[in-house]
């Protein structure tokens, strides 16, 4: 039984009727329990203060499962980009992003994408697999293991995969990340970006935490979408849009700023009026070259006066500043990247071989 994979309470009941079984007395619960997220430990024998004979049993029943560092670059800004090695071999990535007393952690949902968006290079990938509770929150958890300092303040699901598309677990990861018994990170400081997957959109309006909602729009128009985004052919604007609207909390557009496709004037006056229809905040995203080499990143004074007309039209617009450019910090770009110097190097051990 992996208790990572459950949600906090339900880890705690599990632990609750074991140690009864065992006659251990009640408060033995809360000092194991805590070692799940809250103080984690890498194996139960670091979890000193318990008896040893009690560890090893807990070794045998219930297992901690670890995420393995497989690749860790560092930025001069002081973005870090992790991919993590999963037990069947798959690879995902996180990248933590420094910002005075700001811990940003990207976290991913999946290993690879199915939704092929032209701008991604997870999308390029192809789709893998879902991933665990356990591996979406254990990126966060590895990081503790590491350097208690790192502890994120804030995580957005904007890593590998579509987080809506693989809900059941990113259901659970979101009560590890938020409750007491997890990291107790703020819903507030926890968002969840989505190209609007409509039954996602809708179980997760059903969670009663202030969690953060973000589109991934990056068009204003369903033509214009679907040249960037294939998945406008199943749920179109128009629809995600509409679902944003039942939300009730405030939604943040995503806009990445792709020079020639998203970012003349009318673009702007388009995506004024579709966030005000909303009350939605916009955040324009530098378009990361590593990201999708065959398109042109809007210049910085064109994303510039983009955003001074979405602000000149009564829209609080956030221009982000492309972190990470001296390493493989674009979503995807690491694995591929590994995966394709891997197998250059296997193809010229077999051809030395030969």
């Amino acid at each position: 039984m992996n208790l990572l994979d459950l949600p906090p309470a339900t880890a705690r009941e599990m632990l609750a009727g074991w140690t009864r079984v065992r006659g251990l007395p009640g408060y033995r619960v809360n000092q194991i329990a805590r070692r799940l997220w809250q103080a984690p430990v890498a194996s139960w024998a670091d979890a000193t203060d318990l008896p040893t004979a009690l560890r090893a049993e807990l070794d045998a029943e219930f297992p901690l499962p670890r995420l393995e560092i497989d690749v860790e670059q560092q930025s001069s800004d002081g973005t870090r980009k992790y991919l993590w090695r999963l037990a069947d071999g798959e690879a995902i990535e996180s990248v933590l992003i420094p910002s005075g007393a700001r811990r940003t952690l990207c976290i991913s949902s999946q290993a690879g994408c199915a939704l092929r968006c032209g701008f991604c290079a997870t999308g390029r990938m192809g789709f893998r697999r879902n991933l665990s509770a356990f591996e979406i929150a254990g990126q966060v958890r590895e990081l503790v293991l590491r350097a208690p300092g790192d502890l994120p303040t804030n995580i957005v699901f904007m890593g590998m995969g579509e987080p809506l598309l693989n809900w059941p677990a990113v259901d659970t990861a979101l009560s590890i990340l938020n409750g007491d018994d997890g990291f107790g990170i703020g819903a507030r400081h926890i968002t969840v970006s989505t190209v609007g997957i409509l039954p996602g959109l809708a179980a997760f309006a059903r969670r009663p935490e202030q969690f953060r909602l973000a589109i991934s729009l990056h068009a204003t128009t369903s033509e214009q979408r679907l040249s960037l985004m294939p998945i406008e052919k199943k749920y179109d604007l128009a629809a995600v849009l509409s679902a944003a609207a039942e939300f009730r909390r405030r939604v943040t557009f995503e806009y990445v700023m792709i020079g020639g496709r998203n970012d003349t004037d009318a673009d702007a006056d388009r995506l004024a009026k579709l966030a005000r229809q909303l009350g939605a905040l916009v955040n324009i995203l530098p378009l990361h070259p590593g990201g999708a080499p065959d398109l042109s990143p809007t210049s910085g004074e064109r994303i510039r006066a983009f955003a001074g007309r979405l602000r000149n039209q009564g829209i609080e617009a956030t221009v982000r500043r492309s972190r990470g450019l001296d390493i493989d910090a674009a979503c995807g770009q690491l694995r591929t990247k590994t995966e394709n110097t891997r197998r250059r190097s296997r193809k010229a051990e077999t051809h030395t071989e030969r």
